[in-house]
């Protein structure tokens, strides 16, 4: 949700969480699965807003090779795909069995790409992903991961839509899922909280209430929804972690499988190394044991 991006939030855990891949990469078309490719900003839309950048394991297949797509935040109107290159190798490391896809979308600058633009966009690029399942070698276990607005949409994608894929998983830092809520009760009353929400939505509550209800995850969790690890500051000044609690509790009375990782001493997105090195760890954990 912050304008600045998650590379300065984060840049500190880089050297405690970088670990080089040893796989050897190419930068090519997905021509060869007993290798690792890179394939760098790949059009799935014919703006240029509309790229992603793919790595794809080695040994990978139809049956084995699961899916990662990384969504980054910025308030909806900034941030970048570049945001999480810093944690691409640790990633890797983490989960060989992964492909990753790091994605961007149409930022929100009004009166243009107004919502909902982003959640389009998202859904778009997941539909790429799915019809390359064969050309990438892809298995349908999708995981979707988002930071601050990222993490928004990834649980808005997740939860809203079964197709071309449903998910076997979804991560959210600090991500904002009720908009009217926050939009009415934004963090300490700061009102530049509400004003830039309805900058980038394109309307208030009170003006378009269907589209904040639309555009909330918490509207769509059911029991069938994804299974869920929701990661939340306790000194956060933009979403407050009432907004992952509401998912956390939605899902629990739906029976949904979820964790809920609270920081005390988190702000938003600015996490010492110890936070950061714990939250990765808690991912690969819940991943492993829920991404079968």
């Amino acid at each position: 949700m912050k304008l600045n991006s998650l590379r300065n939030a984060f840049i500190s855990v880089i050297f405690l969480l970088t670990i080089y891949s040893c796989q050897k990469e190419i930068t090519a078309t997905p021509n060869n699965p007993n290798v690792a490719q890179t394939i760098l900003n790949v059009s799935y839309g014919t703006d240029p807003q509309q790229q992603m950048d793919i790595y794809l394991p080695a040994s990978r297949s139809l049956s084995t090779t699961k899916v990662l797509v990384l969504i980054h935040g910025g308030s909806w109107t900034a941030g970048d795909k570049s945001d999480f290159t810093p944690f691409l190798d640790t990633m890797k490391r983490r989960l060989p069995d992964y492909a990753i896809f790091n994605i961007n979308y149409r930022l929100s600058a009004a009166p243009n790409n107004l919502f909902p633009t982003q959640e389009m966009d998202v859904k778009a690029a997941v539909s790429f992903i799915s019809g390359k399942s064969i050309e990438y070698q892809l298995s349908d276990k999708y995981v979707l991961l988002g930071a601050s607005a990222g993490g928004h949409l990834a649980m808005l994608q997740g939860y809203k839509y079964n197709a071309p894929i449903k998910p076997k998983a979804i991560v959210s830092f600090f991500g904002p899922s009720d908009l009217t809520d926050m939009y009415n009760n934004p963090v300490g009353g700061n009102p530049l909280i509400s004003f830039f929400m309805a900058q980038a939505i394109g309307s208030t509550p009170s003006q378009d209430l269907q589209l904040y209800v639309n555009s909330s995850p918490l509207n769509f969790i059911s029991s069938t929804s994804a299974p869920t690890i929701l990661l939340h500051g306790g000194l956060d000044d933009l979403v407050s972690p009432s907004q992952s609690t509401k998912v956390r509790d939605k899902l629990q009375a739906a029976g949904v499988i979820n964790q809920y990782v609270f920081y005390p001493t988190g702000d938003h997105g600015v996490w010492s190394d110890p936070l950061m090195f714990d939250a990765f760890n808690k991912i690969e954990l819940f991943l492993t044991t829920n991404v079968l």
